[in-house]
Formats: structure tokens, sequence, C-alpha cells
């Protein structure tokens, strides 16, 4: 559709569900922001420093307008085929690492994954956990970095790092961005770590507030964007309450689905257990931590969760893979 069309859509006062939808597509191509390749440290320029803020506007209407619902095709033609995410806390080299990374490789070699997204990951003078699992998997697409790892079916295009604010001790939580270049189209992820306290929230929600801010600046509303790691909130938790439009989004227009809410067994899903010993030691309440987020709605449902299910747990008797579980879910690619 020509930017006029557009505008008629926009006169009548609502649009259609499905016409919304093909708005993402016109906005990557002709109408929103161009991209900017995203460097290290680099925000993309507001859309009053391009040509034609008139379209960046008017996308931006188009999507935030009154939506007619078509109950026949809201979303168009449904995506059919499915990526494989798994995110894991994998609990750095702490006790008897050696032994458990043994375990997480066949773990995560079993779990048959195309991204996998990797928090409190281990560094050491000639290797990394990232690199050592992907070349355990036999895939050789990775990047770690300051303890975070995406290891990756798929090429990785590009990486971005951002630190967020206000973490406990000095030490910030963080955000790793990495685009990949998927077989049908850009794969748009981040791995995250909030900060862990139990009284933290108010920083977390801070914290919430910079991804958000990131996730905006760094993706196109074309494309599947996965947000995923280790929250350190409870699914009812003010912040992640904030990310699934349960509450106030911290940007307008940006919610996420949460892969175990829609595809989970029925279960709570705690990832952070007490029936694990790692975890029972810290005498915490049973707690969600760990999500797989993909950002609503993209055409064709694409990033819809089909399946989630938990990663690594095992008999309490036995010797544990981490104090977290992890997450594998698969989304509409």
């Amino acid at each position: 559709m020509a930017v006029a069309d557009w505008q008629v859509c926009l006169d009548r006062g609502v649009i259609a569900n499905h016409e919304r939808l093909q708005v993402a597509v016109e906005v990557h191509r002709m109408v929103a922001r161009p991209r900017v390749r995203c460097q290290r440290g680099r925000k993309f320029p507001s859309a009053e420093q391009f040509e034609q803020p008139y379209r960046y506007d008017l996308a931006r209407a188009l999507l935030l307008a009154p939506m007619s619902f078509d109950a026949e095709l809201p979303y168009g033609e449904i995506v059919a085929t499915t990526v494989r995410v798994v995110t894991w806390n994998t609990w750095a080299q702490h006790g008897d690492w050696q032994q458990r990374q043994t375990g997480i490789e066949q773990a995560l070699l079993e779990s048959d994954a195309d991204l996998i997204h990797l928090n409190e990951a281990w560094a050491g003078e000639t290797e990394t956990q990232t690199t050592r699992i992907a070349e355990c998997l036999g895939l050789v697409h990775t990047h770690d970095e300051r303890g975070m790892g995406v290891v990756s079916r798929w090429p990785i295009s590009e990486t971005s790092y951002r630190p967020l604010p206000g973490g406990t001790d000095g030490h910030p939580g963080g955000a790793l961005y990495a685009l990949i270049d998927g077989p049908r189209g850009l794969l748009q992820t981040f791995t995250v770590m909030l900060d862990y306290p139990l009284g933290a929230s108010a920083r977390r929600q801070a914290q919430v507030t910079e991804l958000c801010e990131f996730v905006q600046e760094a993706t196109s509303w074309e494309w599947p964007t996965i947000v995923c790691g280790d929250f350190n909130a409870n699914s009812d938790s003010d912040e992640m309450r904030s990310l699934t439009g349960k509450a106030a989004t911290p940007v307008d227009g940006l919610v996420f689905y949460d892969a175990w809410e829609i595809a989970g067994n029925g279960t709570p899903g705690w990832t952070w257990s007490n029936d694990n010993p790692l975890a029972a030691i810290s005498m915490y309440p049973d707690r969600r931590f760990d999500y797989v987020f993909s950002a609503w709605p993209r055409a064709g449902a694409a990033g819809h969760p089909t399946h989630c299910e938990l990663l690594g747990v095992l008999p309490s008797g036995e010797p544990q893979l981490s104090d977290h579980y992890g997450v594998i879910a698969d989304l509409r690619y």
C-alpha cells in the first residue's frame, strides 16, 4: 500500500487486525526509520532526524490505532514452522562444575535447540562455556560477553551489549542482543539478566524499562523478537507484569508473549525450585525466574509459542546440573 492508502485507513478511525499486521512489513520497507546496523554503544536516531518524519508518525499511529477484529483472519496466514529456543542459567563454575558441564551438554544435545541463551556462563583462559557447548552440539555460530552466551544453528550477524542500571554490589544487570540470519528471515534475540535480591523489585522495574528501550531501538517490527533469560522475578511481580501487558508497559506498543503461560503444561513452572538441592540452600520460595518472551503482534502470528517445557529437571537425590532449571520453547517462525 502507498502512504496515502494507509492515511485513509487511519482517517476512518479503525483498521482491521490483519491490516495492522501488514503495517509491520510496510514499516520495515518504506515507512519507519531506516534500519541502522546496531553497533556497540550506538543508539538509533530519532524519527526527527530523518527526511520523512511524517511516514514514521503515520506508521506509529497505524500500529496504535483502534483495531477491528477479523475473527476469521486476525493474523493473516498462520506460520506453521517453529524455532526451538532454550534459555538456561548454568551457574558458572560453582560446585562440581566439570561434572555439571557434561550433564548440561547432554541435556542441550537432547533438546535439539536452534538457539541457546546462557546466563552465568563461565569463561576460561582458552575457551568459554559457550564455545564448548557449541562444539559439543556441532554448532559453529557463537557469541559470549560478560557471562552471557548465545549458541546458534545459524549465523549471528550483529551483536550489542547494554548494561542495565542499579545492580546489587556494583554488578549491573545486562542484555546481550544478537541478530540471527535464520533460514526464514531474521531473528532478533536478547539474553537478559536482572538483579537478584528478593527485595530488588524497584531496581528490576528500572532495568525492565531500560531493556524495553533497548529492544525498541534495536529491532524492526517485521521480524520476530525473542527476549529470554534469568529475570530473578516471579510472573506475578510488577516487573514481569509490565512485559506481558498485565500492567502498564514501559514502551507503548511493546508487549510480549510469555511462552510458559501460553504453552506450558499448566503447572507453576518453577525454574527456581526447592526440589533442587542447589537452589534449596538459598532458602528462597519457589519461583519462576527464567523466561522465554516473544514480541506481539507479528504477521502470521510469528513468535507465538506452541510448546514450552522445563530443562534439566532431575530427582532431588541425583547430582543437579544447575541451581536453575532451563526453559525450552517452540515459537512460530
